[in-house]
């Protein structure tokens, strides 16, 4: 007899040849993803059994998604569980409108999808509906095998007692600097009239989260000087290049807007600039964060992971400004990430060498 692991491995290898509108809860799945689900479920959006709960996977999540709805059928709650390809052809131009009208009737929602080049519109509009009804979403762009066998795994309470200490410190503060001996060093002057966001893996109504989660962000008053990407970059530039230890690439920033960008690599240095050059803002710094999951040790080359990982990240484009305060927008958002940091809020070091000088 088959056991049940070598059932889900088997699911997984075929999973292009699931049937049109097969249900979810019918996919086996390797059950080591179980921790990863129940801690997403029970401890991250602390799910009640009478609240509906929208489901948003695709082919290639399939199995990750299973092991969700796995939970919830435990817990008994409702749910919908949605498969992208089920309803339009990839990539998405907008998100399909079953989703949306389900999204309305919800309290929770999960979406576990592979991102696809030029799908950013959709999400938009999904998280258009979380913003305005409060909805506690999480965001698990780009999920796979490994995160849900490290990230998701975190203790995401002292995760969050984390992000809640250092939040506290930067939330007083008018400056961060941040050097890494790779030759990062940048300072971030900060807007007063901008919040500063937890996004420990806790989620809350105000705010929709990515798991696995543990980072704090706002979007800065004024970005300079020089970041050496030796970490990843976002979008779907990660999944294409993912860890870029061997060859960075350094980026410069004048009054918070992208001036150079270099590698060895000339085909990520090309499309790097073209994605921060689609709209008059996708130059512009948007965000400006510190990841505080300290159950992660390294850089793994996948973005939803790896800007958790502790040390600095920003990004360029939209600043999620329904949160932060900001005014302006962006059609797109791209995330870029450092190793090791050297952390300075005002003149207390509160980082060395990628390791927190704060308690948990």
């Amino acid at each position: 007899m088959t056991n049940p692991f070598e059932q889900a491995k088997i699911r997984t290898q075929s999973h292009k040849t699931r049937p049109w509108g097969t249900p979810i809860s019918e996919i086996l799945f390797d059950p080591e993803f179980t921790p990863g689900a129940r801690n997403a479920v029970s401890v991250c959006l602390r799910v009640q059994p009478e609240e509906k709960v929208c489901v948003i996977t695709d082919e290639v999540t399939q199995e990750i998604a299973a092991a969700i709805v796995h939970e919830l059928e435990m817990l008994g709650s409702p749910y919908r569980a949605w498969v992208l390809e089920d309803l339009a052809p990839r990539p998405l131009t907008d998100l399909p409108r079953e989703i949306l009208e389900d999204l309305e009737t919800g309290q929770v929602s999960i979406f576990a999808v592979q991102a696809q080049r030029n799908e950013l519109r959709s999400r938009m509009q999904m998280t258009d509906v979380v913003n305005r009804r409060r909805i506690r979403h999480a965001h698990m762009v780009n999920i796979n095998r490994q995160i849900m066998l490290e990230g998701m795994r975190a203790d995401f309470m002292k995760v969050d007692r984390l992000s809640a200490k250092v939040v506290g410190m930067v939330r007083k503060a008018s400056r961060i600097r941040a050097r890494t001996a790779a030759g990062t060093d940048l300072t971030a002057d900060l807007n007063p009239n901008y919040k500063w966001l937890k996004t420990s893996g806790i989620i809350t109504p105000e705010k929709w989260g990515n798991l696995p989660g543990g980072e704090i962000f706002t979007t800065p008053g004024e970005v300079n000087g020089t970041f050496v990407i030796d970490g990843v970059v976002g979008d779907y530039l990660c999944a294409k290049f993912g860890s870029l230890q061997a060859t960075p690439l350094t980026i410069h920033m004048k009054k918070n807007r992208l001036t150079e960008a270099y590698s060895e690599n000339r085909e990520l240095e090309d499309d790097f600039w073209k994605y921060t050059h689609t709209d008059e803002n996708s130059d512009r710094v948007g965000e400006f964060a510190i990841g505080t999951n300290i159950d992660l040790k390294d850089v793994i080359g996948e973005i939803l992971q790896d800007e958790k990982y502790p040390g600095v990240h920003i990004a360029f484009g939209n600043p999620y400004g329904a949160h932060t305060g900001a005014e302006w927008d962006s059609s797109t958002h791209i995330d870029v990430v450092g190793r090791k940091f050297n952390i300075w809020v005002d003149d207390e070091q509160i980082m060395r060498d990628g390791k927190f000088l704060v308690e948990a």
